[in-house]
């Protein structure tokens, strides 16, 4: 069951140039719960990512997270209160093996060696693949098995709320049902997910609630459920007339 609020944007606007491509949008995250941002291409869903991020901060609006206005801090600083995002393209480091690609994530989670361990084991249980291939340079590793690779970096970091970018892009339909079944594990051991995704149908099936945003608006906001059953959901982005 979703708790308090974790992080809210209200009346988020973020311009490149003269161009606002973010306008006005108010956003929650709850504490235990999966939320997803969908729309189409360009319609602002990376945009808000980066805003919260602060790789690209906003314009004007304040982003709360845990009682705390980001707004002015620096991307890394983001970071180190939890918030962690796997970008879209997976950027992980090509030349790096899994493990040291796994180490790389593990910056942030101040620990003991039997914590780093217990963590380090727990990724390699959601994902097998990478356990297999851990002296392997991440560059060598399919699409899929990147994927895999970035969110288990992220995992890494203990997220206090993870945000994933386009996960399912480029996969395979099988691989597409692994990612998606891997964040609703990390979601039932209390990881809350803002998950922005193309593929409306699995983050509407996969999310508690969702927004639908449409040239940097939001445009609609429901349960998740109430969204899958709605007219002009499944016309715009299920292909269904």
């Amino acid at each position: 069951m979703a708790g308090k609020t974790l992080l809210e944007l209200k009346e988020v606007r973020i311009r490149y140039g003269v161009i606002e491509a973010v306008k006005g949008v108010d956003l929650k995250v709850n504490e235990g719960e999966i939320v997803t941002l969908i729309g189409g291409n360009g319609a602002g869903k990376t945009t808000t990512l980066r805003a919260i991020s602060m790789v690209h901060g906003p314009s004007e609006g304040s982003i709360v997270f845990e009682g705390e206005d980001l707004t002015g801090l620096r991307s890394d600083e983001v970071v180190q209160r939890g918030l962690i995002q796997v970008p879209e393209g997976r950027h992980i480091f090509p030349n790096m093996s899994v493990q040291e690609n796994l180490l790389m994530g593990a910056f942030r989670a101040h620990g003991t060696k039997q914590e780093f361990q217990d963590i380090t084991d727990r990724v390699f249980q959601l994902f097998p693949r990478l356990k297999e291939r851990r002296k392997q340079a991440g560059g060598t590793l399919s699409g899929g098995e990147q994927q895999m690779l970035a969110i288990g970096r992220a995992l890494m970091s203990k997220p206090r709320l993870l945000m994933l970018d386009e996960p399912s892009m480029g996969l395979a339909p099988q691989l597409v049902e692994t990612v998606f079944s891997v964040v609703e594990e990390i979601n039932a051991e209390g990881i809350p997910v803002l998950l922005i995704e193309q593929n409306a149908q699995m983050a509407l099936q996969t999310a508690d609630r969702g927004y639908v945003i449409e040239t940097g608006e939001i445009v609609l906001e429901d349960d998740a459920k109430k969204l899958l059953g709605n007219d002009q959901v499944r016309k715009a982005y299920l292909g269904e007339e």
